[in-house]
């Protein structure tokens, strides 16, 4: 228990060194992404840290494997550098025992994993898609965002407003530029102030503006029409709710077992290929964690990092073809993963093997 502790603390610490990084890396890179929809007015700001909590679980399950195969290849080829898997075999602790070992690590691992990919993963993604469908339903004026010039998605109108109240209620320094249909140019209208009003009747939304001047003509003539007003309305159109479908990532797992369509079956097959990638990288990463200490720390990284693009690059080739219904769903992903069994049970064994294959053949004397 005390070598099992040991080891487990070095791969678990490792596992979660690399997978912080990593997900730091993935995580800021689509926060980036809808950081530059909600500054063209695509997304509201405030739901910006929702969606990336709601994908938190998305970016786990496809991170800990990878985190926890470097934390196998990093804590033990360490170990092998410094001699501490040396004196470990010398007393006894040999490979099958560290595999072993190893193993209870990576059922732990595949278990959380499991949980977010069957479960978790798509419960988040539903919570992702409904927030997308209440921001397809919101208004221009609740999607404006103070400073800052907004060609927003209803209509070809450009809206400005230097500041706005905290409840989002009234602008003030109000600028809108809009092109009516048919050649009757360009609207232009400035207002010290505007106010959201909701018609009681009919729900009907209009943004009424105070103490302005509307500009309408065409642009390179001196026909324009200039009207000062106290008091202006304007309609603010409200989109259709966005008949979006649901994606399938936020399809629940239980909808998908008996399913006949070729997609829902690759789909489900995905899920579970990614708790069940964990015990195939942990024997290829016992397999290819030994360094010799002539060749360096990180010597055997780039192979076994190509052995593991390799294996998550064939799934999602796999995938794809599956969901078009090229390959039979019996074989599907599961042809993957006993390839790969098949390598690292080789790589394993490869020792045993290689001197099997080059034994020198005895030579019986024969009796005359």
């Amino acid at each position: 228990m005390i070598v099992f502790r040991y080891l487990a603390r070095q791969v678990m610490s490792t596992m979660l060194a690399v997978t912080l990084v990593l997900l730091l890396i993935f995580m800021s890179g689509r926060f980036i992404k809808y950081l530059a929809q909600a500054a063209s007015g695509g997304l509201s700001p405030d739901i910006l840290l929702q969606i990336m909590a709601y994908r938190l679980p998305g970016f786990l399950e496809l991170i800990l494997p990878l985190g926890f195969f470097l934390g196998i290849l990093l804590a033990y080829g360490r170990m092998y550098l410094e001699s501490e898997m040396t004196v470990l075999h010398a007393c006894g602790y040999g490979r099958n025992r560290l595999l072993w070992h190893t193993m209870i690590m990576a059922m732990l691992v595949s278990l959380f994993v499991g949980a977010m990919s069957l479960y978790v993963s798509p419960w988040g993604m539903q919570k992702v898609e409904r927030l997308f469908v209440e921001q397809s339903q919101l208004t221009e004026f609740e999607m404006l965002f103070p400073g800052k010039f907004q060609k927003l998605k209803t209509g070809d109108r450009v809206t400005y407003a230097k500041s706005l109240s905290d409840d989002k209620r009234k602008m003030f320094d109000v600028f809108i530029s809009e092109e009516p249909d048919g050649d009757e140019g360009i609207n232009l209208i400035r207002a010290k102030e505007g106010t959201q009003l909701i018609d009681p009747k009919n729900g009907d939304r209009y943004l009424v503006l105070h103490q302005g001047t509307r500009y309408q003509g065409v642009p390179g003539t001196n026909s324009f029409q200039v009207i000062m007003f106290d008091t202006y309305g304007v309609k603010i159109d409200v989109p259709d709710a966005e008949q979006r479908s649901v994606k399938e990532e936020a399809i629940p797992t239980q909808d998908l077992l008996g399913s006949k369509s070729p997609g829902e079956i690759a789909l489900l097959q995905w899920r579970i290929s990614i708790p069940m990638l964990v015990p195939v990288i942990t024997l290829l990463g016992v397999a290819l964690c030994k360094v010799n200490p002539r060749q360096g720390r990180f010597f055997h990284l780039l192979p076994s990092m190509m052995v593991y693009v390799v294996y998550l690059g064939l799934l999602i080739v796999v995938r794809k073809k599956l969901a078009k219904g090229e390959i039979p769903d019996y074989l599907g992903l599961w042809l993957v993963h006993l390839l790969f069994l098949g390598l690292a049970i080789v790589l394993l064994n490869k020792d045993r093997i290689l001197s099997s294959m080059f034994r020198p053949k005895k030579v019986q004397a024969s009796h005359a």
